[in-house]
């Protein structure tokens, strides 16, 4: 039987204080397989990043249970939870988030750096190389096209093999052409390294490559919408 790596039980989270106060997530739960694909869709509001965020540790939730990989994230420390996601989760933003003023190969190799890696430049050149920019390791972000960027960022997020690879948006500042490459860069490195691969996207033909997709309205999965979706996905 597959283990789960990513559960969610009765997650809630607030942002904001007051009158400004938004109920985020309502009670989440969720369960999501080791090596499994899993799309989030919905709309602009419905809490798809937030639940990302709760994922990666990077949202800290009000209520609930959040155990990642086996480990329960509630009662650790912030540094023990980056500690935590730098070894297990890899991230890929829709904004790239690259160091402007280090050069491909300095972003990749930092969170290896951080990790304590024994030959982080190393590494990172390999990772580079894997996604098709081996010429391209002493360019700055402003040097490198959009693809070229997130490219850059896969490697980042895969360099310390973690075993989630979240993405939020990994195709939104793409056009069509350049976001179908690197959704394909995506989709064939977690399953070339057995990783649990989660997104968030608006697009329907991204989400239909996952597994399993699950929809989110309102700060609540749509129990019913996601036995469908998944069900025409097949």
């Amino acid at each position: 039987m597959t283990e789960a790596v990513i559960e969610l039980q009765d997650v809630s989270l607030t942002l904001g204080e007051g009158a400004s106060s938004v109920h985020v997530l309502k009670n989440v739960s969720l369960a999501v397989n080791g090596g499994e694909a899993t799309g989030i869709v919905g709309p602009s509001g419905s809490g798809k990043s937030t639940l990302l965020m709760v994922i990666a540790g990077l949202e800290k939730v009000d209520a609930g249970v959040v155990r990642i990989a086996g480990e329960t994230l509630s009662g650790k420390t912030e540094d023990q939870v980056a500690a935590f996601r730098g070894r297990n989760i890899g991230i890929v933003f829709q904004s790239f988030h690259l160091i402007p003023n280090m050069t491909a190969l300095e972003n990749v190799a930092v969170p290896l750096e951080l990790a304590g890696h024994r030959d982080p430049f190393a590494a990172a050149s390999r990772e580079l190389a894997a996604v098709g920019l081996s010429d391209r390791v002493t360019h700055y972000p402003g040097e490198l096209s959009g693809g070229e960027q997130q490219r850059v960022a896969i490697a980042r997020a895969l360099a310390p093999d973690p075993r989630i690879l979240i993405a939020d948006e990994p195709t939104g500042n793409l056009d069509q052409a350049t976001g179908r490459q690197i959704a394909d860069l995506l989709f064939t490195k977690a399953s070339e390294r057995g990783m649990t691969l989660v997104l968030v996207t608006h697009d329907p033909s991204l989400a239909a490559r996952c597994r399993r997709q699950i929809a989110m309205r309102s700060g609540r999965i749509e129990p019913a919408l996601e036995v469908a979706l998944s069900a025409g996905s097949r």
